[in-house]
């Protein structure tokens, strides 16, 4: 398998100073308003509730069915992985089409 091109992280740190310098509110603030909507997000899942962000896209919950024959990545060794929840992402359709032909 090719080895893709590296692609450079934005992290929670660097948002938060982006909204820090666009508008100007305590860096304190913008941190704890990420964190909280963080945490609505996540008990939301929890109660197995889809998440609907508009213009951006939906998390939602999903069950990712068991398999006796499931290989470790790692030493290719076979293993039982039992039914287990995972979270997905589907990009709304103006995310969708702002980022289509980013990549060619």
């Amino acid at each position: 398998m090719a080895k893709e091109m590296s692609v450079p992280k934005l992290t929670k740190a660097e948002i938060i100073e982006n909204i820090y310098e666009q508008t100007g509110l305590d860096k304190k603030d913008v941190h704890k308003v990420m964190d909280t909507v963080f945490e609505e997000i996540k008990a939301a899942l929890l109660k197995d509730k889809i998440v609907e962000l508009r213009g951006f896209g939906t998390f939602e919950l999903r069950t990712r069915k068991g398999r006796e024959k499931a290989h470790n990545p790692k030493t290719g060794e076979i293993v039982a992985v039992s039914s287990h929840g995972v979270v997905i992402f589907r990009p709304g359709k103006e995310l969708k089409s702002s980022v289509w032909d980013i990549r060619k």
